[in-house]
């Protein structure tokens, strides 16, 4: 008998009949003699429907009164669970983030996990068996006493800090894919389930455009020694464990092709070329709470260079801002943006040893007629700038040029 997480995404509670269904899970593992509390998210499509009823009312909101509407999704969910685990004959009760608590920073809408304190909930498996249903996305600030939401992703990092807190022996995403692929099945349907991979991989896959979990919740896992299983609410498919890197294995040279569209790219021309101009340039986009992924700077010609770098599509208009203002302290010509474009990776932790895979994978691409504008790497991971209509081509001749495709 051991101790679990569960978490159910939004579509594995999108109504009544798969919060019927995600019970059925919990009890599972109830009857199984373990101690479980289960993490949930809103229903499918509410947080959306929230937030813009925030925008309708005012579109210069409070923040703070945006945590406050936001966050009710996640409770409807929880105490809809508790009540039909109820149902079932088992005990348990429904808790909201304050309630526990789940403490936070007092960054609304962005708000980073500082401590959970698990004690009562421990207690209460030790007394009474009873599973704690928690709403996830959201915390107490301790000093303001407002109530806070963790941004995209944040029932995934409620999950595993609560894993963490409680000391669990593992931790259970289950959503409406059976596990992590070898790429998107939507694009590659040759592609197929990973049974185990490292957290490293993990944090490169969630990084590069894999949406099956959120990078914080991947950083907090690696950070704390939580396993993950990845699962299916719809199938009783074995999933894909995510856990430390095994040095005893041989690792696959490749073990993912990544893609994303929901970057763009910035170019500022005819920058000066002296020293400290890219440093306060990108000072000032992280003053924004920009996040910046590629970055190129061309070769100085006669003083001046272009330097090229790329940013979340939501951010695009607020670094655009940024760096038109810049333009005089730069020295810089102009600023162009280009939301036409995308990123294709490969991911795999073989790659650390195994030379060829760069020259393979742009090789495999120019057969294609893909041109490739920009370029970033990590020990274990290429990505490639294309542009976004050939994005989809691109992950599936990877796919293949590098033998993920599954056996027929």
């Amino acid at each position: 008998m051991g101790r679990l997480v569960m978490k159910f995404g939004g579509t594995s509670v999108a109504n009544i009949d798969r919060i019927r269904n995600a019970a059925r899970h919990v009890k599972r593992e109830v009857d199984a003699g373990h101690d479980v509390a289960v993490v949930v998210s809103a229903m499918a499509g509410k947080t959306n429907e929230l937030v813009e009823w925030c925008r309708d009312a005012s579109p210069m909101h409070d923040a703070r009164e945006y945590d406050a509407v936001v966050a009710s999704g996640e409770q409807v969910t929880a105490g809809l669970l508790a009540i039909v685990l109820q149902g079932l004959g088992i005990q348990a009760r429904s808790w909201q983030g304050w309630q526990i608590p789940i403490r936070t920073s007092d960054a609304h809408a962005s708000a980073r996990i500082l401590e959970i304190d698990g004690a009562d909930l421990i207690n209460r498996f030790r007394e009474r068996k009873e599973v704690a249903v928690i709403a996830g996305f959201q915390g107490i600030n301790p000093q303001t006493g407002r109530i806070t939401t963790l941004g995209r992703g944040g029932s995934d990092t409620t999950a595993v800090a609560l894993a963490a807190a409680l000391e669990a022996d593992l931790c259970e995403i289950y959503t409406d894919v059976p596990g992590v692929f070898t790429a998107d099945p939507r694009v590659v349907p040759t592609a197929h389930r990973i049974p185990r991979i490292s957290f490293e991989e993990m944090l490169e896959i969630a990084a590069t455009g894999g949406r099956v979990l959120s990078l914080r919740s991947v950083e907090f896992a690696r950070n704390h020694h939580v396993p993950l299983l990845v699962r299916s609410s719809f199938t009783w498919e074995p999933g894909t464990v995510v856990t430390e890197e095994d040095p005893s294995m041989e690792q696959p040279v490749v073990s993912a092709v990544t893609h994303d569209t929901s970057q763009a790219k910035i170019t500022l021309s005819g920058v000066a070329d002296r020293p400290g101009i890219a440093a306060a340039l990108f000072r000032h986009l992280a003053d924004r709470s920009i996040n910046v992924d590629m970055i190129v700077q061309n070769i100085s010609h006669h003083g001046t260079t272009d330097i090229s770098f790329t940013v979340p599509r939501d951010d695009v208009e607020a670094s655009r801002e940024v760096a038109a203002s810049m333009l005089d302290t730069l020295g810089a010509a102009e600023v162009v943006t280009d939301e036409g474009v995308a990123t294709v990776s490969l991911v795999g932790a073989g790659m650390k040893t195994h030379p060829g895979v760069t020259a393979t994978m742009f090789e495999t691409l120019a057969a294609e007629g893909i041109n490739i504008e920009m370029i970033s790497t990590s020990p274990i991971r290429i990505s490639c700038m294309v542009r976004a209509e050939v994005a989809e081509r691109a992950v599936q001749v990877l796919h293949g040029a590098f033998e993920l495709d599954a056996p027929s």
